[in-house]
């Protein structure tokens, strides 16, 4: 089985490693898109992850060139059109990674802010052991609003009770959570301190924060988002921030982040205004895609991307299928009866 894994980093190489016995891998530095599809030839099996781009175009190539699986190594699938997948290719993802590993970082983002701990990083660099204009927040008793509930969303209000937080949630799933209250949407804003997104990028929640949200919104509000970046207007957040009604935000996404993130720029002039003007703000933390990166992660990541792989070679039910068309007919539904999609 020859499995082509595209936008590959030093890592991805790392991890994969111990399953080059097995399987002929080829690691790919380019991210897959119409460009780059040709590089596809020749394998059954290909890789990918957030910054690829798999749109009709690059599956009907995939298709001519006889690949007969795509296999995500994250839990998203918005780069993905899966209904044009359907009766064509597989699709498999890794649902839960680590959810432990974004809750975590999603908090040490948050501390970086409500304590200012970069700033106060880079003075002392220079030598600045100044306090001045370096006052935080406690946590305790402040209002977290966690917006989607899943393993991750779940982990970090786990975490936020250990901080002695007030914490409400809204899901389009109506569930009961220990220690933590289920608000509707407008609710959330209103009464949150700080704002975490822990939803997946659908049609629905496009620019989910936007400047109609954010005026419903307490004045000194938080955000922070490990998510995705469509969730966010990045342009309606800049304009908040300018007016200090957000006074805060930490992002590892970025909508545009696909011509950005996972890449070396340093020495080069990035021609993306927004980003350039969102780095600007002192009150503002940007990395890119990194909430995920632990050795827990990455080895979860490595080891159930293989074993979608070996689940499609041996001919039986791919537990991690993407379900292509449960949505108009759920009786119709193959995975409901533990079948592929087709």
């Amino acid at each position: 089985m020859k499995l082509a894994i595209f936008d590959s980093k030093s890592y991805d190489k790392l991890f994969f490693k111990k399953y080059e016995d097995k399987y002929d891998i080829t690691y790919f530095d380019t991210a897959l898109n119409n460009k780059t599809v040709n590089l596809a030839e020749g394998f059954e099996a290909i890789c990918v992850f957030v910054n690829d781009v798999i749109n009709k175009e690059v599956i009907d190539k995939l298709v001519e060139e006889q690949v007969k699986i795509i296999l995500l190594r994250c839990a998203g699938f918005n780069n993905v059109d899966v209904d044009y997948c359907y009766k064509k290719i597989h699709v498999a993802r890794v649902p839960s990674y680590s959810p432990t590993s974004i809750a975590e970082y999603t908090f040490s983002l948050l501390l970086s802010l409500s304590r200012k701990v970069i700033r106060g990083s880079n003075r002392t660099k220079d030598f600045n052991f100044s306090l001045d204009n370096l006052v935080g927040f406690d946590l305790a008793n402040k209002t977290l609003g966690v917006i989607g509930t899943g393993q991750i969303g779940l982990k970090v209000i786990d975490i936020a009770k250990g901080f002695g937080m007030n914490i409400c949630y809204y899901d389009v799933v109506k569930k009961d959570i220990d220690g933590a209250k289920q608000v509707t949407m407008d609710e959330l804003y209103n009464i949150s301190d700080i704002i975490t997104l822990h939803a997946p990028l659908t049609n629905d929640n496009y620019h989910l924060i936007n400047k109609e949200s954010i005026s419903k919104m307490k004045q000194g509000v938080i955000i922070i988002n490990t998510s995705r970046g469509g969730l966010i207007n990045t342009n309606d957040l800049i304009e908040a921030l300018k007016d200090k009604y957000v006074s805060g935000a930490a992002l590892d996404v970025y909508e545009e982040e696909s011509d950005l993130f996972f890449s070396d720029l340093s020495s080069t002039i990035i021609e993306d205004d927004t980003i350039a003007r969102l780095l600007t703000f002192p009150n503002v933390i940007v990395t890119s895609h990194q909430a995920f990166l632990t050795d827990n992660a990455l080895t979860n990541i490595a080891s159930e991307t293989i074993h979608n792989l070996e689940q499609y070679i041996s001919g039986e039910y791919i537990d991690n299928e993407i379900c292509y068309h449960c949505k108009n007919d759920m009786k119709a539904c193959y995975k409901k009866r533990k079948e592929r999609c087709f």
